[in-house]
């Protein structure tokens, strides 16, 4: 199971090659006509058509269609929002941090620092 899947509270994508529409749709719990419009916003999400025309969703539409869900359904971003958010997720990956690195990241009180650089900045608009 994702992490995203973790998040939105969504049930555990079975081990399948294709998913069509409905099972995509109860899987999400959103109604068929969400996941053709969501198709038509979001340029990655593209699933195959099978000769009788029938939206066949691969395992990796249906991890991005859990993302898309919980951006804009928890995270309540616009569809803009969502859309360039999942474009800035797939040109930089995040890196990985050890729990030590965010310990010293963190670990001093930024505040005196940002003090002085505000009373600098002051000192130079008088």
């Amino acid at each position: 199971m994702t992490d995203v899947a973790l998040q939105s509270g969504a049930q555990e994508i079975p081990d399948k090659l294709y998913f069509k529409i409905g099972e995509v749709s109860t899987l999400l719990g959103v109604e068929p006509y969400v996941l053709r419009y969501w198709e038509t916003e979001f340029p990655l999400l593209s699933p195959k058509k099978s000769g009788t025309g029938h939206r066949l969703y691969r395992r990796k539409d249906v991890e991005l269609l859990l993302r898309i869900k919980h951006l804009l359904y928890d995270r309540r971003f616009t569809i803009e929002g969502a859309r360039q958010a999942l474009q800035a997720e797939g040109r930089a990956p995040k890196p990985k941090r050890s729990k030590q690195a965010q310990q010293e990241l963190f670990s001093s009180d930024p505040l005196p620092e940002i003090r002085r650089e505000l009373t600098a900045i002051l000192d130079l608009l008088k």
